[in-house]
């Protein structure tokens, strides 16, 4: 069982939650940013020929700010956290009781599920495909 208080509780599901999201939004951004460079390396010239710190940090901060803005949507009671079913973790209240609490766990699986996975999947196809084209053309001359 739980050993500790609800606000305990919180915070754990809270962390969980957050550095999740973290973890998620940093694979999408960085699969991101792998495509734009390998199959669109004229788009890069746009910002100058490196990727620069000043990117990176932006990158990031935006990546920290999207994933502290759903894990602190139940502190400000758009969905909640509470105990897993087991009773021995705590995580997102999965079972909704209202109206909101169901809007937060689709707009969790649409923006932070769903969209960041496509973002993966399209990027690494383009990517793949950019390359394939590539060996095709080298073979070809």
């Amino acid at each position: 069982r739980w050993l500790f208080d609800q606000a305990m509780c919180t915070l754990y599901a809270f962390c969980g939650v957050l550095f999740g999201l973290c973890s998620l939004a940093s694979l999408t951004v960085l699969s991101t940013v792998c495509c734009l460079k390998v199959c669109y390396p004229a788009y890069g010239r746009c910002w100058g020929s490196r990727f620069s710190r000043s990117h990176a940090t932006g990158l990031l901060l935006a990546v920290w700010a999207y994933a502290l803005a759903f894990a602190a949507a139940p502190l400000a009671q758009w969905g909640s956290y509470g105990p897993e079913p087991y009773g021995t973790a705590c995580c997102i209240t999965w079972e909704a009781s209202s109206r909101e609490a169901t809007l937060y766990i689709l707009a969790l699986l649409i923006f932070c599920y769903l969209l960041p996975c496509l973002l993966i999947l399209v990027s690494y196809v383009l990517i793949l495909w950019t390359v394939w084209v590539s060996r095709r053309a080298v073979r070809q001359h």
